[in-house]
């Protein structure tokens, strides 16, 4: 069984969003109730286009919700943000092609000249975190895609945030890389225990990461169920071959399949 604390860092209350651009101004999320718990792992799956993007922009205070509203320990997303409370890592590493790798994970300590530095991990030690010791004078043209993503994560956790957002983060790795970061990361979130909310296409990867699962619907994304994955901890590569991680995944794949038929049916 998880166990996860009983208290909320993100809530989420009737949150809606269109964008003013869209023709007939239709809704791209609608009536998203969600509680994330301080330490929880929560992955977003659903359809291509749902809004899963979209609504880890809204937590992370890049958009605003048109109704509804976002706290963040009780403090706006804005807030949240302007409080180094937030990292974000995207599909895109986006580093500075010019730094080396210790320089990109110590760019926010420079922009940001956080009032709390003893909240601050050194970048030797982020390096090490993330599995990168002696590659700190390599420039991002010198290392492989699954090393920019583990610089991508030691610059997100270099300010102390305690929630990140991870938006597909391994998309653009091949399977066997894919699958080493996804480990790694649990590695990580096992030592440092921030709250992850973690959008992803792949069935296997939400189930191997999450403590629940926020299965969302088509275009208006909404969520229509919350699947939690009672794994023992640590997760291990043998679990994927194990009875209980396979009806975790057909669950998943039926909840997404059924949502994908309910659509087509009201289309027609």
């Amino acid at each position: 069984m998880n166990c996860i604390p009983n208290t909320h860092h993100v809530r989420l209350s009737d949150v809606c969003k269109r964008f003013d651009d869209e023709a007939n101004g239709s809704y791209v999320l609608q009536d998203i109730n969600l509680e994330i718990a301080h330490g929880e792992f929560l992955c977003l799956i659903g359809p291509s286009g749902c809004g899963k993007s979209t609504l880890l922009r809204l937590v992370g205070g890049l958009i605003e919700p048109t109704s509804g509203e976002i706290q963040i320990d009780r403090l706006t997303p804005a807030e949240a943000q302007s409080n180094k409370a937030i990292g974000f890592v995207f599909q895109e590493p986006s580093l500075l092609p010019w730094r080396t790798v210790a320089d990109n994970i110590s760019l926010p300590l420079e922009v940001n000249l956080k009032n709390n530095p003893e909240n601050v991990r050194s970048v030797s030690e982020l390096l090490h975190l993330v599995g990168l010791d002696g590659y700190a004078e390599y420039y991002p043209s010198q290392v492989s895609g699954g090393m920019l993503q583990r610089v991508a994560l030691a610059r997100a956790l270099a300010s102390g945030a305690s929630l990140l957002l991870m938006d597909e983060p391994f998309g653009a790795l091949d399977e066997i890389t894919r699958a080493v970061m996804g480990y790694e990361l649990l590695r990580i979130w096992n030592t440092d225990k921030k709250s992850v909310v973690f959008v992803t296409h792949s069935i296997s990867e939400a189930v191997t990461l999450s403590d629940r699962v926020a299965v969302m619907s088509r275009r208006p994304g909404r969520i229509v169920e919350m699947v939690e994955i009672n794994l023992p901890r640590p997760r291990t590569r043998s679990m994927e071959r194990g009875p209980a991680f396979r009806r975790y995944s057909e669950w998943l794949h039926d909840l997404l399949w059924q949502g994908n038929q309910n659509e087509q049916a009201v289309a027609r």
